[in-house]
C-alpha cells in the first residue's frame, strides 16, 4: 500500500498539452476548477490522463471540458465511469461571459493546456484563449528554436 502512496500525485502537472503552444498562439491563461468523480480524482492522481485532444466549450453560461481522456480507476468496481465524457468547468460568471463572447465574436479557441492540483490538492485545469496558427507562423517558430539551440552550443562551446 505504501508503494502505491509514493506514485500518486498530490501536486503538480498531470497531464500536459504539450502541442498546444505550437499550434495556437495563446494571448491569456485562466484557471478552472472541473467536476469530477471520485474515482476520476483516484485515476488523476495516478497520473491517467490525457488532455492531447481535447477541447473546451462556452456557451450559455457554463463551459466543458470535451474529448479529455481520464483512464477508469482499477480497483473501483461500482463507481465506474466514461473516460471520454464531458466534464463541467468551473469559472466565474464573468469569465465565462468573457470566453464565451470571444469564442463567438472573434474567432478564438479554448484550449486546455494542462491539468494539475494545486496546493491544496485540488484538481485544476490551465485553459489558454488563443488563436490557431497557420503553416508560416509554425515554420517561424521552428526557425526560431533551432537558432535559439545552435546559439546556445556556440556560447556553451566556445
Amino acid at each position: 500500500m505504501s508503494q502505491k502512496r509514493s506514485t500518486m500525485i498530490t501536486q503538480g502537472t498531470v497531464a500536459k498539452n504539450r502541442k498546444a503552444s505550437f499550434n495556437y498562439a495563446i494571448e491569456e491563461t485562466f484557471e478552472a476548477g472541473i467536476v469530477l468523480t471520485g474515482a476520476e480524482v483516484k485515476s488523476l492522481r495516478l497520473g491517467q490522463a490525457s488532455i492531447n485532444e481535447a477541447y473546451a466549450t462556452a456557451s450559455d453560461g457554463e463551459a466543458f471540458l470535451v474529448n479529455a481522456s481520464i483512464l477508469e480507476y482499477g480497483s473501483i468496481g461500482y463507481m465506474k465511469h466514461v473516460a471520454a465524457r464531458p466534464r463541467k468547468l468551473l469559472l466565474h460568471k464573468r469569465e465565462l461571459k468573457r470566453l464565451s463572447g470571444a469564442v463567438a465574436r472573434k474567432g478564438y479557441t479554448l484550449i486546455p493546456l494542462e491539468i494539475f492540483f494545486n496546493a491544496r490538492g485540488i484538481a485544476k485545469l490551465k485553459l489558454g484563449l488563443g488563436v490557431g496558427k497557420n503553416k508560416i507562423d509554425k515554420r517561424e517558430d521552428i526557425k526560431k528554436r533551432d537558432w535559439n539551440r545552435e546559439k546556445h552550443r556556440l556560447l556553451k562551446g566556445g
